[in-house]
């Protein structure tokens, strides 16, 4: 055998080519994998921030709060875009509203 017999019989080995996959059925582990990272970690975390926006929305003067520097303090005055936080005797300081982590005792409760 001479090597133009070898390569006309490689050439003509597969009896037919095997059949392409459906494009749904390979992509069907990807959209799985997305559909676990959604309710996972982008759901909740949606959830987290509504809730906390909620939180800033509903801060009122009085309010003791918590900011995300661990400043704990009283709103003297809120502002459109930020709050005046009192955290000592004559001692104010101003913060974002995303500045606030949490609401310690609220205006209402403290009553």
């Amino acid at each position: 055998m001479n090597l133009t017999d070898l390569i006309l019989i490689a050439q003509a080995a597969p009896a037919g080519q095997p059949a392409e996959p459906n494009l749904f059925v390979s992509m069907m582990p990807l959209i799985f994998i997305f559909i676990i990272f959604y309710f996972l970690l982008i759901r909740p975390q949606q959830k987290k921030a509504k809730e906390h926006a909620k939180l800033i929305e509903a801060i009122k003067t009085g309010d003791q709060v918590v900011t995300n520097a661990g400043i704990h303090g009283t709103v003297a005055n809120v502002k459109e875009k930020t709050f005046v936080i009192k955290i000592a005797d004559n001692v104010k300081v101003e913060f974002d509203r995303a500045a606030v982590a949490s609401v310690v005792k609220s205006a209402e409760a403290a009553s």
